[in-house]
């Protein structure tokens, strides 16, 4: 019985392909629409996660200044000995290394090209989460004596060279010339939209000597150990610090902590939200969707009140009727929600590859989103079949 009233809905569907059609578009839009938003949003949610996490996923930035990005404007630079005490003092840590930065412009193969070029110190390269690519890591006589050494970032090494290999290459930064003696491994495309790859590692203290002209220490990275806690540890680098730079207990820290793990947990978290809130407006389209199956399905009991008499003379029952009813919306919806999946695998495919987010089907949701548009099939459909169903049969008959 309940595959002939399938079959007598499937062929009522049929009969007005272009009409059913049209009404499915709604539902299709809906669908798409929902999964497209909520798979792109878990894929930016992921992008910045990974992002981040090549910062490190257990990383303590400390800059100078009371706010983040405020530049230090007016606080004391750090100094290598800082990083030093804090490895002798705090336990927990894996790697700390001091760091220092300048612009500049570089020139090697008869190119040059403006970067950033950082100082660090010996543990840079581990504090830092970076890794090499190809040659050898600064020696201990080349960080105390500030040798003229240094290391290029990808983007760096492909815009001076191209695919030529540099290492042992020499590269010429401002009045001073230094040997090329590794590249780092690239890491692509930073949290906050920067090329972390744009850079050229040189010794601190070369930095300091031939680059700057000064001691200035801009960060402190802290790599903490697996298992560390993390809010024991910034209390007590706290109290060391503030300690070291001599602040009395009335004035406020003038350096900052920047936890990478509590920032992806962050940054991700307001993602999710918008992510969120993308989804529940285009959610909106399917109750646009329901409200047009609704509508069709009003007209076609309209024009199908005769066959729906004659059925009720010879014998259907109101829930026979009412059933077939339900069943063409929920066709209708189920039909357009295929496809709106259908649709929405292609376009993300294509949209993930073209904002270069990496693209994570998520059967839940597109499960979830079918059942849904089959579900506003039953909703949206049951006012017209309640009302075919309880027609008069002598009536329906009289119908023109």
């Amino acid at each position: 019985m309940l595959l002939n009233t399938i079959l007598l809905a499937l062929r009522s569907i049929r009969r007005n392909l272009l009409r059913s059609f049209l009404t499915m578009l709604g539902i299709v839009i809906g669908v798409g629409a929902v999964i497209a938003m909520v798979t792109l949003g878990n894929g930016a949610t992921q992008a910045v996660h990974d992002q981040i996490a090549s910062l490190g996923s257990n990383l303590l930035m400390v800059r100078t200044g009371q706010r983040m990005g405020q530049g230090g404007s007016g606080a004391p630079a750090f100094k290598e000995a800082d990083a030093e005490a804090i490895a002798l003092q705090i336990g927990g840590i894996r790697a700390v290394a001091a760091e220092a930065r300048s612009g500049a412009t570089v020139v090697a193969n008869g190119r040059n090209w403006t970067t950033t070029v950082t100082g660090g110190s010996a543990d840079w390269i581990t504090a830092a989460n970076w890794t090499l690519s190809a040659g050898r890591q600064f020696d201990d006589g080349e960080q105390r004596a500030g040798g003229a050494v240094c290391a290029l970032g990808a983007t760096v090494a492909r815009s001076l060279f191209g695919r030529r290999d540099p290492l042992g290459e020499r590269l010429r930064i401002k009045q001073f010339s230094c040997v090329i003696v590794a590249l780092l491994a690239p890491k692509g495309q930073g949290a906050m939209g920067n090329d972390q790859d744009d850079v050229v590692l040189l010794p601190l203290h070369t930095l300091q000597r031939r680059v700057t002209g000064n001691q200035r220490v801009n960060t402190l990275l802290i790599s903490m150990q697996e298992g560390s806690d993390a809010t024991a540890l910034q209390a007590r680098l706290r109290l060391l610090l503030r300690e070291r730079r001599k602040l009395g207990a009335a004035e406020e820290d003038n350096f900052n902590i920047l936890d990478t793990r509590q920032l992806a947990e962050t940054m991700s978290g307001a993602t999710r939200v918008m992510t969120t809130l993308l989804a529940a407006v285009a959610a909106v389209s399917l109750l646009v969707g329901g409200i047009g199956i609704m509508n069709i399905m009003l007209v076609s009991v309209t024009e199908r009140t005769r066959e729906i008499g004659l059925r009720l003379a010879i014998g259907a029952q109101e829930r026979d009727v009412l059933l077939q009813f339900l069943i063409e919306a929920m066709v209708l919806a189920a039909l357009g929600g295929l496809a709106g999946v259908l649709l929405a695998a292609l376009a993300t495919v294509l949209m993930a590859h073209a904002l270069q987010l990496p693209y994570l089907f998520n059967p839940g949701v597109n499960l979830l989103s079918f059942l849904f548009s089959a579900g506003i099939g039953v909703v949206f459909g049951y006012v017209p079949a309640r009302r075919a169903a309880r027609m008069d049969p002598i009536e329906a008959l009289r119908h023109e």
